[in-house]
């Protein structure tokens, strides 16, 4: 059972700690276009936000004949690094909350440890998390599989239930729930009703994590 005493907050990288998510989704579909592959930009984090890559490229896979070129994933990561390193940017209020929160928390993310350490050194928020980073990619586990979160709240010291997950992406939500964690999940207009019905409590700005937690 999920107690109400939360003890560790694991965060998600993308879209809750910086705002890399929708920069890496249009970097992936500008790819996929160059096959004749069109998906909305919404519809594309619903269906590949917090996902394996691997998976992300077989769902764009399956809408074109057309196949990718064997280094699609590469210029993918290429693309988007040298778009993260000119573009992104701490998620508004995040910084307030890390350097107010005195409970222990860590991250946990389905990007490998290059682009999560990248990003938060980018953005000034490596040194929050040094030493509490956790990749999918070191287990080979990824969301909607808790594996990650299941990882990160054993090598921290707690049990599920002592944790709160703060996720942006329904893979994570659904990911969160089925480790038996709280739930917390970071919406927009588009994602709310679709992160809610997975079991997440809602909550649209950082300034409103605290008094969740």
């Amino acid at each position: 059972m999920i107690t109400n005493k939360i003890k560790c907050v694991i965060f998600d990288c993308d879209g809750v700690l910086v705002d890399s998510e929708i920069i890496g989704i249009r970097v992936l579909l500008g790819l996929a276009a160059e096959y004749g592959v069109v998906m909305e930009e919404q519809e594309a984090v619903r269906l590949m936000s917090g996902r394996n890559l691997v998976e992300a490229v077989a769902i764009l896979q399956a809408l074109t004949d057309r196949p990718f070129a064997a280094d699609f994933i590469e210029q993918y990561r290429t693309r988007s690094y040298a778009l993260f390193e000119k573009e992104v940017k701490p998620v508004e209020g995040i910084r307030e909350v890390l350097e107010q929160l005195t409970l222990p928390f860590c991250v946990a993310s389905s990007g490998p440890v290059k682009k999560i350490e990248l990003n938060l050194r980018l953005t000034g928020l490596l040194p929050f998390f040094e030493g509490r980073i956790f990749s999918a990619y070191t287990i080979n586990s990824w969301k909607p599989d808790p594996g990650i979160f299941l990882h990160a709240a054993a090598t921290m010291g707690f049990d599920p239930a002592e944790c709160a997950v703060v996720e942006d992406s329904l893979a994570g939500i659904q990911a969160a729930r089925a480790g038996g964690f709280r739930a917390l999940g970071y919406a927009s207009e588009h994602s709310a009703a679709y992160l809610e019905e997975a079991g997440a409590e809602i909550f649209y700005s950082m300034k409103e994590l605290p008094r969740l937690l």
